[in-house]
């Protein structure tokens, strides 16, 4: 993406820690007084549980899908000692869910993990796949410092997995041990088995050169209205392991101090929500024990409105009819529409010669059309995921007044030059560069046309704003 972008807001775990003192303001604390302490044992699973009770092993919710059943010890196959622990990853089909994920959970008071940088484990599938995503801190209540490392590779021998710990000083009463989601993305459609051993936590020495960033490390811009409100997403930190491999972890946002150059404008929480209460302009940039992050944002507050958001997790959308209107039998092929990739909503067409975003009533649905004529810009983002050709594009369109006698399309061509494969683009299309765009007074499609050129993208943060 370029360095100037609209933030594209993305999935916030909300988490919490409590651990509170109150102390007397008219007399000194005794020096024989001792706080409380936390087990500082960072062993979760050898041969068996430790610490942990024999229910350690919450599931996900069945009611989304999550399979309960393919969870258990093995005492055939470890990687040290006697046993191990078992995963057995669902087909898509299976009756009792599609996916497997639970957190492993410390039933207790929870643990001191101040003096530990890293979960690590032994991990080998019965096949090359990959589990989705595996972390800790996720403990079935506010998840407040939350770890989520994304696409663990397997292979059919033990391997050793580690996982960061952003900040070691935040987790002093811990109680999400570990967590995991598998599916069968990797093995398209077929169930296959993992085993975990020696899971624990550790202090390694050899983690170092953390970078975290905010945004994707972009510098973005918020252009806003008193009392609106946004969370900063896409949070990472990257750390080298010491053997030359980097590892990317998703932290929770109350892992960043978060500063605002102007409180007076708009404050930002530990959860990396920020609010505005005044017009004028601030900054927003992010820090990690004391690590700047990269990627900050400029908050600039005016007394009108200045976007109307077709699909962005930043800004209130818009109802839109539908994100593919499937136009048959007028010779679409285009397959896709809304999915989740890494947490973050995004659309993603495939097969694509032509598509439509509709919000215009079809089907007597009752939206209405956009009055996009106080509106300057179209703003959208576009991922080209396949290799472009020098004679490829894609035509951008809006029709305004669909199906009436004065209705009009206007098209903006982006060549395969202006795009870059498997990475995201951001464009800002001035609404006059719309050729043959009459009115844009009820606007009502936005339509993606390649002609087959090319047939896979994904887009987001599309919306009209006003320079």
């Amino acid at each position: 993406m370029k360095n100037l972008i609209y933030i594209n807001v993305r999935r916030v775990l909300f988490l919490s820690l409590g651990i509170t003192f109150f102390y007397s303001c008219e007399r000194d604390l005794s020096e024989d007084v001792q706080f409380a302490t936390f087990p500082v044992n960072g062993d979760i699973f050898t041969d068996n549980p430790v610490g942990l009770t024999d229910q350690f092993f919450d599931s996900f919710d069945p009611a989304t899908g999550a399979n309960p059943e393919g969870f258990d010890r093995d005492d055939e196959v470890a990687f040290e000692g006697s046993a191990s622990i078992r995963i057995d990853v669902p087909a898509p089909d299976d009756p009792d869910g599609g996916f497997i994920g639970g957190i492993f959970l410390d039933r207790g008071d929870g643990r001191d993990l101040t003096g530990f940088d890293a979960l690590t484990f032994y991990v080998k599938g019965s096949t090359t796949a990959t589990i989705g995503e595996v972390g800790f801190g996720t403990d079935f209540g506010e998840n407040k410092f939350a770890v989520t490392a994304n696409n663990i590779r397997l292979s059919t021998d033990w391997r050793k997995i580690i996982i960061p710990i952003p900040d070691p000083s935040k987790l002093v009463q811990e109680r999400g041990m570990f967590f995991f989601s598998a599916g069968t993305q990797s093995t398209n459609g077929f169930g296959f088995t993992f085993w975990i051993d020696e899971l624990r936590f550790e202090r390694l020495g050899t983690i170092g050169q953390s970078r975290p960033s905010i945004l994707g490390g972009n510098d973005s811009r918020f252009p806003t209205t008193v009392g609106e409100s946004l969370t900063i997403g896409q949070l990472q930190q990257t750390f080298n392991l010491g053997s030359g491999i980097n590892q990317t972890v998703i932290p929770a946002p109350s892992y960043f101090d978060f500063k605002s150059s102007d409180p007076n404008v708009a404050f930002v929480n530990e959860l990396g929500e920020v609010t505005v209460i005044n017009t004028g302009t601030t900054e927003i940039t992010a820090s990690i024990a004391g690590v700047l992050a990269a990627g900050r944002i400029s908050v600039e507050s005016s007394e009108t409105a200045q976007i109307i958001s077709i699909f962005s997790d930043l800004f209130a959308d818009i109802p839109v009819d539908n994100f593919n209107g499937f136009f048959l039998p007028d010779g679409q092929t285009t397959l896709g529409g809304v999915i989740e990739e890494d947490g973050n909503n995004i659309i993603d067409y495939t097969m694509l010669n032509f598509v439509a975003i509709e919000f215009y009533g079809r089907d007597n649905s009752g939206i209405p059309p956009v009055d996009a004529t106080e509106m300057t810009l179209l703003n959208l983002e576009i991922r080209v995921n396949e290799n472009i050709d020098s004679g490829d594009f894609i035509n951008i369109q809006l029709q305004n007044a669909v199906g009436a006698p004065n209705a009009s399309i206007g098209t903006f061509q982006i060549p395969g030059s202006s795009l870059i494969a498997n990475e995201w683009v951001e464009f800002q299309i001035p609404l006059t560069s719309f050729s043959g765009l009459a009115a844009r007074n009820a606007i009502g499609q936005l339509f993606f046309v390649s002609d087959g050129t090319i047939s896979n993208i994904s887009v987001d943060n599309i919306f009209f704003s006003a320079e």
